[in-house]
């Protein structure tokens, strides 16, 4: 069978050059006669892998030497607690709430000290990005916490908050290496890979040398400190070795594509295509304001429950998946990730022409 478009939200696609690479490395990597798979995480051969990836991913991000790159499990769910117990020495933070994730990270927080929610989108379903130009901060906030792509709404902000000096700690699982990032704006920037850049089971941490300290929340697991997997160098505990592997080999094959400003220019060129069509479109319509559409995540609908499902169903058996929509919004929704080639979309569009054609009323 030949391959799909697969549009899923994560785990999701990833870029075919790495996968046949990773197939032909799986039962000999480099002459070591093992797998990756199979290797000791304290071999030189893996030190080597991890190594090289966050050489490369420093690279890419222009990261300064004063930031940190930790390599680390538990998805971005386990930093929805990790952050204010490590970073809430005042036991105040603020937080912005433009979705799903967001408000469980506030929720989270809210066990550990005072956590205010200093602006939302939620009274219009999460469909734009809230003014963030004059937040009303806590004086004594440890810091503001955004998630700058929303996944799940397909909203993205462009423009930063004004943190009023705070710290600012953003969750970028699904923008992850999308374009280019001043990682200087940020104390701590996070994301899950399995949306933008490897396998499910490794979250990656790039946060200032200043904020990892000793002086975490009492009772904080040694597991859940930052400080003990910097000084570990992410080798701590047995790390999500295959999983670093592939975001490695990500990283490679990014660096081949032109970097980081070559894939902003391609994912501009790829979302246009699908919102243009979507804005001439007489059946189906995004549900972002313009202004604040993610070149990520692009949701849109119909207006009628019966003819979304038939939509999906439809496109499935034309070798398109995972169109379905998160089940708390509804409708459809194409992540249109780094991986996820141009053909793809331009290949979507007309399926969408097609099934418009045939279901206008």
């Amino acid at each position: 069978m030949s391959r799909v478009y697969n549009f899923s939200a994560g785990p999701a696609v990833l870029p075919e050059e790495v996968l046949k690479e990773a197939a032909a490395e799986m039962l000999d990597y480099q002459g070591t006669g093992m797998s990756v798979m199979e290797m000791s995480h304290r071999s030189k051969a893996f030190e080597t892998i991890i190594n090289d990836a966050e050489a490369d991913l420093r690279e890419l991000m222009n990261i300064p030497d004063n930031y940190k790159v930790l390599f680390l499990q538990g998805g971005a769910h386990l930093q929805f607690s990790m952050i204010p117990m490590n970073l809430m020495k005042n036991k105040v933070a603020d937080y912005v709430i433009t979705g799903q994730w967001a408000k469980k990270a506030y929720q989270e927080a809210q066990k550990y000290g005072e956590v205010h929610a200093v602006a939302s989108s939620a009274d219009k379903t999460f469909s734009y990005i809230p003014d963030c130009s004059d937040l009303p901060i806590s004086d004594n906030a440890d810091y503001v916490y955004i998630c700058e792509n929303n996944t799940i709404y397909g909203t993205k902000f462009k423009t930063l908050p004004d943190t009023k000096g705070k710290t600012l700690v953003a969750d970028v699982s699904s923008c992850f290496l999308s374009e280019p990032v001043d990682v200087t704006k940020y104390g701590l920037i996070y994301g899950g890979v399995q949306k933008n850049i490897g396998p499910a089971g490794v979250v990656i941490v790039i946060i200032r040398e200043d904020l990892i300290t000793e002086g975490v929340l009492p009772g904080t697991p040694t597991m859940m400190q930052y400080k003990i997997h910097a000084d570990a160098k992410s080798l701590y505990n047995t790390p999500p070795a295959y999983g670093i592997y592939i975001c490695g080999k990500v990283f490679k094959w990014l660096k081949k594509r032109g970097g980081l400003q070559a894939m902003k220019e391609y994912n501009e060129k790829k979302a246009a295509i699908l919102y243009d069509f979507l804005d001439e479109s007489k059946l189906f319509k995004g549900t972002v304001v313009k202004e604040d559409r993610s070149l990520m995540n692009v949701p849109f609908v119909t207006g009628d429950d019966e003819l979304d499902s038939k939509f999906i169903k439809e496109a499935k058996a034309a070798g398109f998946e995972n169109l379905k929509g998160h089940r708390s919004v509804g409708g459809m929704r194409a992540s249109i990730y780094n991986a996820m080639p141009i053909e793809g979309v331009e290949a979507l569009v007309e399926f969408m022409k097609k099934f418009e054609a045939e279901n206008a009323k």
